[in-house]
């Protein structure tokens, strides 16, 4: 049995019996959520496209890659493209597929799909969510890595993304 507990925007909170693989039921709460994009943008410079963007959650400004939230039927690719030029005012006309992040596996079903975005065209002027408050930058690999190191970018994707497209020889 489900039951609705909240919703906002494309999101949901479900309480749900689930029988583990143990055969043990029991009470789970579950955010539901339709996925994300997170795109590492990256220049003919070999700089890194990164937003600046004021975090309400947490009251404080956070380094991110461009990234949200899949609108609809659109797909993974679609909401890339998209939330690039709404986030930067970039586009790009190459994406690469990098894989999957599952970031918060223990209490929410999102799926975060990871790109690559090369070939980039001048930026244009940005079209954010109202709730969006964000300022453009481009960082080397190494401003970025030496940001990490001291804690002035800590969000979980960016540092996932990353550290993907590292291991898999793109940056």
């Amino acid at each position: 049995m489900s039951i609705l507990i909240h919703t906002w925007k494309r999101i949901s909170l479900v309480e749900d019996t689930v029988t583990l693989p143990n055969n043990k039921t029991i009470s789970h709460t579950t955010i539901h959520h339709p996925g994300a994009a997170v795109i590492l943008p990256i220049t003919e410079s070999g700089e890194i496209v990164l937003v600046n963007q004021y975090r309400p959650s947490l009251r404080k400004w956070l380094y991110e890659l461009p990234a949200g939230t899949i609108e609809g039927s659109e797909s993974s690719i679609e909401c890339a493209k998209r939330e690039l030029k709404e986030e930067t005012g970039y586009s790009a006309r190459n994406y690469t597929a990098l894989g999957q992040l599952t970031p918060m596996a223990g209490l929410c079903d999102e799926i975060q799909h990871l790109f690559v975005a090369t070939q980039l065209s001048k930026p244009t002027q940005l079209a954010c969510d109202d709730d969006e408050v964000i300022e453009v930058v481009t960082m080397s690999l190494k401003q970025i890595e030496q940001s990490i190191i001291e804690d002035k970018i800590t969000d979980a994707k960016t540092i996932a993304c990353l550290s993907k497209a590292k291991l898999l020889g793109y940056i």
